[in-house]
């Protein structure tokens, strides 16, 4: 964030990438994918930082461990991908990130939930995603997350007065694989405060008793339609 001078080309290479509508937007949503946001201090705008916002893809991700049919799925390489073609709706992924990330597409008649995939695709290529690969300022690093963690914690010990001693992402939420350094501090940036315990380990208690209850559900009503067509066939007798 250190880096960043608010150029966007980040934002315009994901939406190339993925034929996304060329709107600017405030906020995350469907079809913007990774947004760059300005922070400034209110008693003096001269403090000021960018931050890029988009999926953190977790390493133990709270959507996948929400998804009870395994739409999104944490792949070997990091990023966190969503398929379509077997999502139901529920939106429990939405729910379940901690980063507010996930978003639906509430106008669609057949929606879908749409994030940042990490460009799984071009990675699969030995491709940087099209984020990092447009920024040319070299503000988007892109590699091995020891690599990046050891990077980051050189730049905040070679320059403390310029760095807030602390990489977002390192132990969040049991860690994630875009890790953010910054002149101000995570919290003035608009990134939530987490413990560093991870979500699933909380989450999955309870989403394994899904597919038990859909049992139940499923029995009950068949026991009720076999009853009511008994019922009927009685009285057509």
């Amino acid at each position: 964030a250190k880096s960043c001078i608010g150029c966007r080309q980040c934002e315009a290479g994901c939406k190339e990438r993925r034929d996304l509508p060329n709107v600017n937007e405030p906020e995350l949503d469907a079809d913007t994918w990774t947004i760059i946001k300005l922070y400034q201090e209110e008693s003096d705008q001269n403090i000021y930082s960018f931050v890029k916002r988009n999926c953190m893809h977790c390493i133990e991700p709270a959507c996948v461990s929400a998804c009870p049919v395994g739409a999104m799925q944490k792949t070997p390489e990091g990023p966190v991908i969503y398929d379509e073609t077997i999502c139901i709706g529920c939106r429990y992924c939405m729910a379940a990130c901690p980063f507010d990330v996930p978003k639906y597409e509430w106008e669609k008649v057949f929606p879908r939930v749409q994030k940042c995939d990490m460009c799984a695709d071009r990675i699969a290529k030995g491709q940087e995603p099209a984020c990092v690969e447009s920024c040319k300022i070299g503000a988007l690093n892109f590699g091995y997350r020891s690599d990046l963690l050891m990077e980051a914690h050189t730049r905040i010990d070679n320059d403390p007065t310029n760095y807030a001693s602390k990489v977002y992402g390192e132990s969040e939420v049991g860690g994630t694989s875009v890790l953010i350094i910054s002149k101000v501090s995570p919290e003035k940036l608009g990134l939530p405060v987490l413990t560093s315990s991870s979500l699933p380990s909380l989450t999955w208690p309870w989403m394994k008793a899904v597919p038990g209850v859909a049992v139940v559900v499923a029995s009950l009503m068949t026991f009720l339609y076999w009853i009511t067509g008994r019922k009927l066939k009685v009285a057509v007798q």
